[in-house]
């Protein structure tokens, strides 16, 4: 059963994943590319800057793959991959909570566990470290970044879970709709405790040495010798529009993995009811 279940929910991801590619190629690519043409404008006017001053300027490394490529065939290959990986993730938590989280029926069960993912892997992480496009966040902290942003979404998925829990063990004593309000208001307290004990981008001490103590490493305005402004800052609209079409493709990955997902269990676990299933629940799946 638990292997069926899982088959499923690679499929379901595959389809969300490129679902989610088809969203941010016509959305968030054009976001890219203004965040390219950003970050060589500016290198060209560093590289002015340093001739200015005598400074040799670094030698540009070789691109590997061309935009076309890169915007094509290695995102949609990383959307569609992506969403298989959540997708066996998302099943893997199905058969799980699969009834051991009370009189939840299969269809709703999928819709509520592909909600509990895109909080939990996704949106409480990027409260935190919001998603970047290209220009933004320096070479020589990339693992401390990604290190920080893994120890986010453990942290978010365990409690979140931590949650779920204490919901069931309240619910006696408190009935479900306070149980349910207790375990989330414990959910965002644990969360923003975890927010402030990570430290911010600008923070790390890499960005304190070289850049100074800010919040993000989105770059400033680049000045020469006297402060004078040749170059702009980085365009805030342009990173508002990436992260806001980076949250969008998020809701449509997990939505359809959710509701592709809700059939196919149906049609496995109550292969004798029709589409208006009836109130009978399924046995938990074992160990």
């Amino acid at each position: 059963m638990e292997k069926k279940l899982i088959l499923r929910g690679v499929l379901a991801g595959a389809v969300a994943g490129l679902l989610a590619f088809l969203f941010a190629r016509i959305f968030a690519e054009p976001q890219i590319s203004k965040a390219i043409d950003y970050e060589s404008g500016r290198d060209a006017a560093q590289s002015a800057l340093d001739k200015a001053a005598g400074l040799a300027p670094e030698a540009a490394g070789p691109d590997l793959f061309s935009r076309t490529i890169q915007a094509d065939v290695g995102i949609g290959v990383g959307m569609i991959v992506f969403g298989m990986a959540m997708g066996a993730l998302f099943a893997v938590a199905y058969a799980v909570c699969l009834g051991r989280v009370g009189a939840v029926r299969p269809r709703n069960l999928a819709l509520l566990v592909a909600g509990g993912g895109f909080l939990g892997m996704y949106l409480v992480p990027f409260l935190k470290y919001p998603a970047n496009p290209p220009a933004i966040g320096h070479e020589d902290t990339i693992r401390a970044r990604s290190g920080l942003y893994l120890v986010m979404v453990v942290c978010s998925v365990a409690l979140l879970a931590g949650a779920v829990w204490l919901g069931k063990r309240l619910q006696d004593r408190f009935g479900n709709w306070n149980a349910v309000l207790l375990a989330a208001g414990a959910f965002v307290v644990a969360v923003g405790v975890v927010m402030l004990l990570l430290p911010s981008l600008g923070h790390l001490g890499y960005n304190k040495e070289h850049f100074g103590n800010h919040a993000t490493e989105t770059p400033l305005p680049l000045t020469d010798g006297k402060g004078t402004i040749v170059y702009p800052g980085f365009p805030a609209d342009v990173l508002f529009s990436f992260r806001l079409y980076s949250v969008a493709a998020q809701v449509l990955l997990w939505s359809a993995i959710g509701l592709v997902f809700a059939p196919l269990a149906q049609r496995l676990l109550q292969p004798d009811t029709g589409a208006g299933a009836t109130g009978r629940q399924p046995e938990p799946v074992p160990a």
